[in-house]
C-alpha cells in the first residue's frame, strides 16, 4: 500500500549566466543578489512544509538554492540534502557558456529554421535536445534520450525509496529536467510551459498516477 507523495520541484533561482542569457546547462554561475533574494522569499512562503527528504543536482546553483530555502523552513533541522548528478540539466556540450542568441540560431538552422523564436514555437524538447546534439561540432551536448534516461532513473528511485512512507519531497532542479518530468508522467501538461527561477512545481502521486498540482507557482513568495 502507496502513500501520497508530493513532489515538491523548485527552479534555481537567477544566476549570472541567465542574467547575462548565456547558455547555461552543465556549466554553472553564483546565483545573482536578486536571484538570491527570490530563493529566500520562496523558501519563507515553504517554511512550514514538513519535508520528509531532500534533493537537488549537483549543480552548484541548486545546492546554493536548496541550503537557502531549507534555511528559511521550520522544520529543517536534521534534513540531509542529498545531490544527485542524475537531476542535472541538459548538456549543450560546445555551446555552454555561449550567448543565447547565437546558439540557438544555430540550433534552429540544424532543424532547417530562421530563428530561436521559430525553434521553440515550432519543435518539441525531443527535437530540439536532439537538434542541440546535432549541431554541436564536439558531439558532446546531449540528445534526448541520453538527457532522459539519467533523469527518469533519478526520479524513479527516489520514488521507490519514498512511496511507501509518503510525504512531501523537496527537489531543486533545472527548467528543462522539471519541465520533462512534469510532463512524461502528467502528460496533459504541456512540454512547454515557462518556469520563473525559484518558482514552485507540485507533483502528487497516488495509488500509481502522477497529477501535476501547481506548475511555475510564485504566488507563496514572502518578502
Amino acid at each position: 500500500m502507496t502513500k501520497k507523495l508530493s513532489l515538491y520541484f523548485i527552479r534555481h533561482g537567477q544566476t549570472y549566466l541567465n542574467k547575462y542569457g548565456r547558455m547555461q546547462g552543465w556549466s554553472d554561475a553564483p546565483l545573482t543578489p536578486e536571484g538570491l533574494e527570490n530563493v529566500k522569499a520562496s523558501g519563507r512562503g515553504l517554511s512550514d512544509v514538513e519535508f520528509i527528504a531532500a534533493y537537488s543536482s549537483d549543480l552548484q546553483r541548486t545546492v546554493a538554492t536548496a541550503n537557502a530555502m531549507l534555511t528559511e523552513n521550520k522544520h529543517a533541522y536534521g534534513l540531509q540534502l542529498e545531490q544527485r548528478p542524475e537531476f542535472r540539466e541538459t548538456f549543450f556540450g560546445s555551446f555552454e557558456g555561449l550567448d543565447g542568441k547565437y546558439a540557438w540560431g544555430e540550433i534552429a538552422a540544424q532543424r532547417g529554421l530562421s530563428n530561436e523564436q521559430e525553434l521553440f514555437s515550432q519543435s518539441s524538447v525531443r527535437e530540439i535536445l536532439n537538434a542541440t546534439r546535432a549541431a554541436d561540432p564536439t558531439g558532446d551536448a546531449e540528445d534526448f534520450q541520453m538527457f532522459w534516461s539519467r533523469v527518469e532513473q533519478g526520479f524513479l528511485d527516489i520514488i521507490n525509496r519514498h512511496r511507501a512512507q509518503g510525504g512531501n519531497i523537496f527537489i531543486v532542479a533545472h527548467g528543462v529536467t522539471i519541465r520533462n518530468i512534469i510532463h512524461e508522467l502528467d502528460p496533459s501538461i504541456t512540454e512547454q510551459f515557462v518556469l520563473d527561477n525559484a518558482s514552485v512545481s507540485i507533483l502528487s502521486y497516488e495509488q500509481g498516477l502522477f497529477k501535476a498540482e501547481k506548475i511555475n507557482d510564485t504566488s507563496h513568495f514572502k518578502k
